[in-house]
Formats: structure tokens, sequence, C-alpha cells
């Protein structure tokens, strides 16, 4: 399914459309080729799937920075489809990155203000921990999502709060806090990250206008090296991944 992005910095679509906002963007283009390329071994006592970074655009790697292939996602928090490609691609692409030939790095597309608040909640902790908290909260999406519906009416009200407190409410109706707290983001913490409204104006305004420029019309749609790839989930990305010269170890 493919859902048309457009998303207002004031007034986030609610929860009930955001359900549906999953689907690959239209128009891939041609995807890399390449010779089969020799494993890069990371620094001495370093880990290639435990070295992270933010990026300029706002995402978060993990990977060589370096990478000869350089595999991007863009990804909503509360989209069923990201959520099985995350269960999917887990170990399988960690080993792909532990090559030191591919970099993995999620980008948002944000398509409601629970989604905003969970973009928020998992760069709470370090870059290092970006990447487990996101694939502990798609793993547990079923979960986040029946709360919410569950709690719909409180939630709906806790989006129309103006200022701070507005992103701090819906994580506690939602459930969030606890969620994150059992994952090591303490309450206290995550309350702090979610009265930061300059984060979450910048992760927002990073989604709309990545998603204009490059045409990302839903998640989760791929990018390797910078060029979109046609791929609906793992086994798609592992093959786009090999015919770019890429082997697991």
């Amino acid at each position: 399914m493919i859902v048309r992005h457009r998303l207002a910095l004031a007034a986030l679509a609610p929860l009930a459309l955001a359900l549906a906002a999953c689907g690959n963007g239209e128009n891939a283009g041609e995807a890399p080729t390449g010779e089969l390329i020799a494993p890069i071994a990371a620094p001495a006592g370093q880990s290639w799937v435990e070295t992270a970074a933010t990026t300029p655009e706002g995402g978060v790697v993990v990977g060589n920075p370096q990478a000869p292939i350089r595999l991007v996602e863009y990804a909503s928090h509360t989209c069923p489809a990201c959520a099985t490609f995350s269960s999917e691609a887990g170990d399988p692409l960690d080993r792909y990155v532990q090559s030191g030939v591919v970099s993995f790095e999620i980008r948002n597309q944000v398509h409601n203000a629970l989604d905003l608040t969970l973009a928020m909640l998992v760069r709470c902790g370090s870059a290092e921990s970006f990447h487990p908290l996101a694939s502990q909260a798609w793993g547990n999406l079923d979960q986040i999502l029946a709360t919410a519906q569950t709690n719909g009416a409180a939630l709906d009200q806790a989006t129309e709060i103006q200022g701070p407190r507005r992103y701090q409410a819906i994580a506690e109706t939602a459930g969030l806090l606890d969620f994150f707290a059992a994952r090591g983001i303490s309450r206290d913490q995550a309350l702090q990250c979610l009265a930061d409204p300059a984060a979450a104006d910048r992760i927002a305004t990073n989604s709309a206008t990545q998603s204009d420029e490059l045409g990302v019309t839903g998640t989760p749609t791929f990018f390797l090296n910078g060029t979109r790839i046609d791929a609906q989930g793992w086994e798609d990305v592992e093959a786009a991944l090999q015919r770019a010269g890429a082997r697991p170890t």
C-alpha cells in the first residue's frame, strides 16, 4: 500500500491514520552492482556492529563509517511492515555490518504523534543504543499499539497538548515510560528527552524535508549507496546487498 506523506509540524496525524501509514515508495532506481568486496577488519578491540553515530541527515548509522556499501532505511516506529523487517533482518543484517563492507542507517519518516514520541525515546540514550532500542520497540509493536488503542481517547487528548508536556503525556498514556524504563532509559531520563521541543521539531522537519526531496512516500523505503531499491523486505534487501558485492561474515 502506498501512502502519500505530508507532515505538518503543528498537527501530526492522529493515531488511527498512523496504523495504515506503511508502504513502499514508487519508482525505484537501478540498484548498484559490483564484484565481491573483501571483509574490512574493525580497529583492534572494536566491533563494527557496536560502532554507531548520528548522521548529518538526523539518522543513526551502525557499522564501518567508510563502508563501501551504505544501506539506508526510511522507517516509521508505528509501521507493522517496518517491525517485520526489523525482525527478519536483525541477526542476518548484523553479519553483513560485521563484515565492515555494509553500514546500516535508520532515518525517520514520521506518521503521527505516537511515532514521533517513539523516535524521541529511541534517541534518548547513546547512538550505540539507538538500533537496539528501535528493534525492541518494533519487536513489541503489537503490544505498544494495543495499549495506545485501549487508551485512544486519552491519547487523542494528549496529542492536543501544546508545549513540552505533549510528548510526555503521549508516552505516559501509551505506556512507553515503563516500556523504556525496562530497557535502560529511566523515567526521569525519558521525561527530560521528551521535554525538548527542538528535538521533536528536528526529527519532524528531517522527516518532511527528506521525504519530499527523495520521494519517500511510505515505509519501509530502502536506499543503497544513494539509490532507492525495489525492496519489500529482508529477502529483497539481502539480494541487493549481494548484487552490490556484500557477503555476511
